[in-house]
């Protein structure tokens, strides 16, 4: 029997909460729903959640800290949904870690295409099958897209959210061809919204550059092309 995903909304506006809540239930999925920091805390220990729906002003723990939080110890999907709704916030929520920004007020038929779009590529379904065999090795990196992870050449497994292993994975596996931001977008299902994916691609290049740099990459993989987009240029061989 195929497990239903679990998604945590954390809204401290019970209307909202409630209207969020009707609408993922009424698409199939398991919700719980927390006001703030400390209820969210609580059943992330108690149950095993597939996505999170986080608003940025909350009581207490704000929602950017809540990302950042969350995010220095898991690859957890967080989707933002905030009334702060321009750049300026959108990038930042980027930024701390979440893979996607919704401002309010929003469609609930967005939110839940961009849900659909994440698990999508996170895989959650247990009965999904996933890519057999598939490993990506560069100078002793490796990328296994089974378990969806990435080894440095000591073994050490570098964290990456699920929007940061995509754009991995769609540069190694075109290694040598420059991307443009557009393409990089719709390669990596346009998750993040088309309409500043451009600024979106380049926040999630820096995230990867930096988590690499940090497991010991002695130069920077990905190259920047000036007006064109981004290239990967180590050689890249597929398992």
């Amino acid at each position: 029997m195929m497990r239903t995903e679990h998604i945590l909304v954390v809204e401290d506006d019970p209307e909202i909460g409630a209207l969020i809540e009707r609408h993922l239930t009424s698409n199939g999925w398991k919700v719980s729903l927390a006001k703030d920091a400390s209820e969210m805390d609580r059943i992330l220990s108690g149950a095993r959640i597939d996505l999170m729906v986080l608003d940025l002003m909350l009581p207490g723990e704000d929602g950017l800290s809540i990302c950042r939080r969350v995010r220095a110890t898991s690859t957890l999907p967080i989707i933002i949904v905030s009334a702060k709704a321009d750049d300026f916030d959108r990038v930042v929520g980027l930024e701390v870690g979440a893979d996607d920004y919704l401002p309010k007020p929003f469609n609930p038929r967005e939110l839940t295409a961009r849900i659909r779009a994440m698990f999508r590529r996170v895989d959650m379904g247990a009965n999904t099958p996933a890519v057999t065999g598939r490993k990506l090795s560069f100078e002793g990196w490796m990328m296994d897209c089974t378990l969806r992870q990435l080894t440095n050449p000591s073994g050490s497994v570098i964290s990456l959210t699920p929007a940061e292993f995509d754009l991995l994975q769609v540069l190694c596996e075109r290694h040598g061809r420059v991307l443009g931001r557009d393409q990089l977008t719709d390669l990596t299902h346009g998750s993040n919204g088309a309409a500043s994916g451009g600024r979106n691609i380049d926040i999630l290049i820096s995230r990867v550059r930096s988590k690499m740099e940090a497991g010991g990459a002695p130069y920077q993989f990905i190259r920047t092309v000036r007006s064109g987009g981004y290239e990967f240029i180590a050689e890249v061989t597929t398992s």
